[in-house]
């Protein structure tokens, strides 16, 4: 199961959302009751997910480059161009994991739709092929249909993200 470290200002249902799951799932997996307070550095099991390093993929998003890499036990599988969040609305740096995925959202997000554990963020398709390699999206990574297609049909869920500046 994967290991979510609390970080300052997170709750029970925070990291829920995060990992989208529900809050009684990570009470139980932790036998924590409803009224416990998390600490800063505390580690939560996240039940529906495999434990960190276990899958041998891992993605690393370069936003300045406007670059994704694809890694399979360090060495570079494939590099992809995204189109990476606005100046208002950038790209959150950080490390995080693929926490569930979704064909054919509709809408603006393409083909696919693979969330990440930060709400409302994910790696996604676009409708608009056109933006690929600029600063145009709410923060999302976006990635041309056949590459979000391809990607995710390598990658599983509990996939490490590695996004840096």
């Amino acid at each position: 199961m994967y290991k979510h470290i609390v970080k300052q200002g997170e709750t029970i249902s925070s990291i829920a959302m995060d990992y989208r799951t529900s809050a009684q799932a990570l009470l139980n997996a932790n036998h924590l009751a409803i009224s416990s307070t998390l600490v800063p550095g505390q580690v939560i099991v996240i039940p529906h997910l495999p434990a960190k390093g276990s899958i041998p993929y891992t993605i690393h998003i370069s936003v300045g480059r406007r670059k994704l890499t694809l890694k399979k036990k360090g060495s570079i599988i494939h590099t992809y161009p995204i189109a990476i969040g606005k100046i208002v609305t950038a790209t959150p740096v950080g490390d995080f994991i693929i926490v569930n995925r979704q064909p054919n959202p509709g809408g603006p997000f393409g083909a696919m739709w693979l969330s990440l554990s930060k709400l409302h963020y994910g790696i996604h398709g676009t409708n608009n092929p056109s933006s690929i390699g600029k600063a145009v999206s709410k923060g999302c990574i976006r990635m041309y249909n056949k590459d979000v297609l391809q990607l995710a049909s390598i990658v599983p869920n509990g996939t490490e993200v590695f996004i840096r500046p």
